[in-house]
């Protein structure tokens, strides 16, 4: 009965302790979309469609704006839930929290399909 109950306290404990990262499709998911990656490979006035492509994927969005110029958007959003634990000798439980990212990548061509211009808005909350 000792082991039993001990077990049981282990087993919700450590599952309390699992934190959970999601996309925006409701995947676990890894990209190269940082702030990090931008700065460092998209360069204004060289850096290709093609090499944007190889780089981040598909765009979520393409539109044109109002000189003409196709404009590509990439958003990258991530939710992390963490589970609270209970304390079964104090009868609590523990509160549950979880924090959200948002990150924004906003590129603009010029008529050659190279990066004219591109901006980044990154938010967490």
């Amino acid at each position: 009965m000792y082991k039993t109950l001990l077990s049981g306290l282990l087993i919700l404990t450590l599952g309390a302790c699992n934190s959970y990262k999601y996309g925006s499709d409701g995947a676990a998911e890894k990209s190269n979309l940082t702030i990090g990656v931008v700065k460092s490979k998209v360069v204004k006035g060289e850096t290709t469609q093609d090499e944007i492509l190889k780089l981040f994927g598909s765009p979520n969005l393409v539109s044109k704006n109002k000189s003409n110029r196709e404009v590509w958007s990439y958003n990258k959003m991530s939710v992390e839930h963490k589970a609270g634990s209970t304390d079964f000798f104090a009868g609590q439980r523990a509160s549950q929290s979880s924090s959200s990212k948002s990150f924004d990548l906003i590129i603009t061509f010029d008529e050659k399909d190279v990066v004219a211009d591109y901006s980044v808005v990154s938010t967490a909350y």
